[in-house]
């Protein structure tokens, strides 16, 4: 088939459309000598008989294995220039019991940014001096329970926290460590990056006002001020942006040094992972590195030592562990410009994997019951969801023979999926099991239709009326 504008610049006709591209899919997936997809020891038919489809599937060793290397990565960085770092995971991407208890093992921190996300870490056993606090909007109620809980480090975002953090703090008698987020003007995405002179985004304050918001935060006797926080986007595929980045906010981080020691600078996450296989991201040993020397070059210009560094990595280390399974529904090849395009639905959609939607993100899609050597066909793997833009996989290639049936896994769904999943059309979200060495176990149970409706008051209403029922005269008064 032709290039036409309704393929991808990058999608290229695979010689194989049952090969599994390694730097997308979990380092062990293979296919065993049936052509089944193994994950974590077990073939995919195998979980989805136990398990039903849609099914999230976390290989356990993958995850555990990228949080180690990543924090080996940014620890032989920040000794390369004479300093430390801690390493968060970042809570939103995925965060479950299992996860915390993974990633904490692996030696990391965690970094939370609701009430929800504190209360699964607390709960899972994470040491609250190692959890970092989030959000630009964080409740009076969120930030007393934080104090309480003696979370290592709160961010402050707005001039207004400040306040709210103070006072939460000395009312309970602590000094409550914080960081302040700075927008430093940087903005990143994949292997690009555009360096403004202003930000428009609800995170964060102005680099312009950094000196004096930090100086305001040294005022109160229940603050410590650990140092300035950043974060530039996602998606990142080199260490140019947070290079940029870290030079910007050297300039504020040296001027308060001066006054007072500050002894951290943090540069936040975003690093990109292959969600196909025209995705190439920089080894992360070499982003690290990088951002590493930048730094301290930066430090250097301005006499002032290199600070402790940290970091929140999270899609790079849970993405690539996660791959989704579904079961094909119906096949209905539709003509385009140049050829014919297949619209594989499943029984998924939308409602466990949001970002096709949200962010037109490109995922790579496989059979993973069989193979087949009928030659490729260029697929749209669609949801079962009343909506156009219920889209799963915009584009890519599976044998011609895809046939309702048939199971078929997308890959790279371990970051953001179960994260933004939702009900809607009353579709109950679907189960995250782990796998390792043969063994699966549900981490996080899926939903049915019985806990959909047990969460409808109406149903329980006597007579089936509603509690509330507006007084018929007040109704007769309305325009």
């Amino acid at each position: 088939m032709a290039t036409t504008a309704a393929i991808p610049g990058w999608l290229r006709v695979p010689d194989d459309a049952n090969a599994l591209a390694p730097q997308v899919w979990p380092e062990r997936a293979h296919r065993d000598a049936d052509g089944r997809l193994v994950l974590g020891g077990l073939p995919a038919t195998e979980l989805a008989e136990r398990f039903g489809t849609p099914l999230y599937v976390i290989d356990e060793s993958d995850a555990r294995a990228r949080a180690a290397r990543i924090l080996a990565a940014f620890e032989a960085a920040a000794a390369s220039v004479d300093t430390t770092v801690t390493v968060y995971y970042a809570g939103k991407a995925f965060l479950s019991g299992a996860v915390v208890r993974w990633v904490t093992e692996a030696g990391l921190a965690v970094d939370v940014c609701t009430g929800g996300e504190l209360a699964v870490a607390l709960a899972s056993g994470a040491d609250p001096a190692r959890i970092g606090f989030h959000g630009n909007n964080k409740s009076v109620a969120e930030i007393e329970r934080a104090v309480a809980a003696g979370v290592g480090a709160i961010i402050i975002d707005s001039e207004v926290e400040i306040e709210r953090v103070a006072d939460a703090a000395a009312r309970a008698g602590r000094v409550q460590r914080v960081r302040l987020r700075v927008n430093s003007g940087v903005h990143a995405s994949t292997h690009e990056f555009l360096a403004t002179a202003h930000e428009d985004q609800k995170f964060g304050v102005s680099l312009e006002r950094a000196v004096e918001l930090g100086t305001r935060i040294r005022s109160h006797a229940s603050l410590d001020l650990l140092g300035l926080h950043c974060h530039i986007g996602s998606q990142i595929f080199d260490s140019a942006g947070f290079a940029e980045s870290a030079e910007r906010l050297l300039a504020a981080h040296a001027e308060l040094d001066r006054v007072a020691p500050l002894p951290e600078l943090n540069l936040g996450g975003g690093f990109g992972i292959a969600y196909t296989s025209a995705d190439d991201p920089t080894p992360i040993e070499q982003i690290a590195l990088g951002i590493a020397e930048a730094v301290a070059s930066g430090c250097h210009a301005h006499g002032v030592p290199v600070p402790k560094l940290a970091f929140e990595p999270g899609r790079s280390i849970i993405g690539p562990a996660g791959v989704t399974l579904y079961t094909v529904g119906t096949v209905k090849p539709v003509p385009i410009e140049g050829g014919w395009r297949h619209y594989v639905s499943v029984d998924g959609g939308m409602s466990d994997n949001a970002r096709a939607a949200l962010y037109g993100a490109d995922y790579t899609v496989r059979l993973a019951s069989r193979i087949s050597h009928e030659p490729p066909a260029l697929v749209r793997v669609a949801g079962k969801h009343c909506e156009s833009g219920d889209i799963v996989v915009d584009a890519d290639y599976l044998p011609h023979d895809v046939a309702p049936g048939d199971l078929v896994a997308v890959a790279a769904t371990g970051a953001y999926c179960w994260s933004l999943a939702n009900n809607y059309n009353h579709v109950p979200r679907p189960p995250v099991v782990a796998v390792r060495d043969g063994v699966a176990r549900v981490i996080v149970r899926g939903e049915t239709e019985a806990d959909l409706l047990a969460r409808d008051a109406g149903l329980d209403a006597p007579d089936g009326r509603d509690d509330i029922v507006a007084p018929a005269a007040a109704e007769g008064t309305r325009a």
